[in-house]
């Protein structure tokens, strides 16, 4: 899997810092899309060194072993210094086999880990080992999802196959790749087409195309990303609120102008929706987790993946940041202070199968019963506590 690096339409990594956990990129993209092109190409690049490529054993991807210098049953050195693996049995044991072999000194020091799913692969059980796993969530962080989409093919596999359609949804970053085999005359016209629907299917991803030649797939490859982990990490570009507020005034443009083609548009995204609930007054503990409880439990596994900054009332000035992918929730963890003035909760939510407004109207009518549930529950907790008061002052008194 590869990431890539800044362009005119990919904006920069916003930080390189390696923490204690290692960065992982992962890559993906349906059969055809260019994965194995871009892989050999990556691989060839001596700052690839202190990196490892994990394959997916059912993937496209052949390595040049012209390019390899040792190699044992499990794991090829590249003459570079990159290791590159192939997933034998599961993806949780080959991670957690290589972090062991780095520390005792079995195969040479890595800082960052690119994985390569196959073409059609859903990246959303990735994603969400590693965020459920322990074993992995102690060890490794995913650092960006990266999709790769054929511009030849890449509209009527969304018509046919949801995995696309999920890879691109799931995706951080989105590139392009063979336009260079499309009619030339076709070329704009086409990529702007595509475009336009990755953008309905993922408005928050930022979209370039492979051939850009301020692309550097490298810089890409080795980007840290927003580790949610780190207290002083900025999660604006990793959120990327505003993106969801443009589509959302682009798609009330369009059908003000009564522009047509929205009907084959819903056939080519399958159902994707996002959505950004946004909550101006903070909200408690108890009130958060009644409202992700009641989320998870009504779409199920429509819901694809969430993350978000929440202004929790017990911990003011210290946002939480959630993340989570098919109805399972990470652990929260806290920032040591907001970004900007913005203190709103703002949670995005991306899912399959369920309309943006019934979605909208849920999401609004779960944090109306969470907050009276909350507000309930303390009203209850002080009469119990003045209960238990007046008690002890009769007691007192006799």
């Amino acid at each position: 899997m590869m990431m890539t690096e800044a362009t005119s339409s990919i904006p920069p990594c916003e930080s390189d810092r390696i923490g204690g956990r290692t960065p992982v990129i992962i890559i993906t993209g349906f059969l055809g899309s260019g994965k194995t092109s871009l892989l050999n190409r990556a691989l060839r690049a001596p700052e690839m060194a202190r990196t490892v490529v994990v394959i997916n054993e059912f993937g496209e991807v052949s390595l040049d072993h012209a390019l390899a210098a040792t190699s044992d049953d499990a794991v090829v050195v590249l003459e570079n210094g990159c290791l590159c693996c192939t997933v034998r049995s599961d993806l949780v044991g080959t991670l957690n086999d290589l972090y062991h072999a780095r520390e005792a000194g079995d195969i040479p020091r890595f800082d960052n880990v690119v994985i390569e799913t196959s073409g059609l692969a859903d990246p959303g059980p990735v994603l969400q080992a590693f965020l459920s796993e322990p074993t992995l969530d102690g060890l490794y962080r995913v650092a960006s999802v990266i999709a790769l989409v054929d511009a030849v093919n890449g509209l009527e596999t969304f018509t046919q196959h949801d995995e696309a359609v999920r890879q691109v949804a799931l995706a951080d970053r989105v590139l392009i790749t063979k336009l260079d085999l499309v009619d030339p005359p076709q070329a704009a016209a086409k990529e702007a087409e595509l475009r336009q629907v990755l953008e309905r299917i993922n408005p928050a991803a930022a979209i370039g195309r492979i051939d850009d030649p301020s692309l550097s797939i490298v810089a890409l490859l080795k980007c840290a990303g927003f580790d949610p982990a780190d207290p002083r990490a900025d999660p604006r570009p990793w959120l990327n609120v505003e993106a969801y507020d443009a589509a959302i005034h682009a798609q009330e443009a369009c059908h003000d102008h009564g522009h047509g083609g929205d009907h084959d548009h819903h056939l080519i995204n399958r159902g994707i929706e996002s959505f950004c609930f946004i909550r101006d007054e903070p909200i408690t503990r108890a009130a958060l987790q009644f409202l992700l409880d009641g989320i998870a439990q009504n779409l199920g596994s429509g819901l694809l993946r969430v993350k978000g900054l929440v202004n929790v009332a017990e911990e003011p000035g210290k946002p939480a940041v959630i993340q989570g992918a098919q109805h399972l929730l990470h652990t929260m963890t806290w920032l040591e202070q907001w970004p900007d003035a913005d203190h709103r909760t703002r949670v995005v939510f991306i899912t399959q199968g369920v309309v943006q407004a019934a979605l909208k109207d849920m999401i609004e009518m779960l944090d109306r019963i969470a907050a009276r549930t909350a507000k309930a529950r303390r009203h209850a907790e002080a009469r119990i506590s003045a209960s238990v008061s007046d008690t002890s002052r009769s007691s007192d008194r006799t």
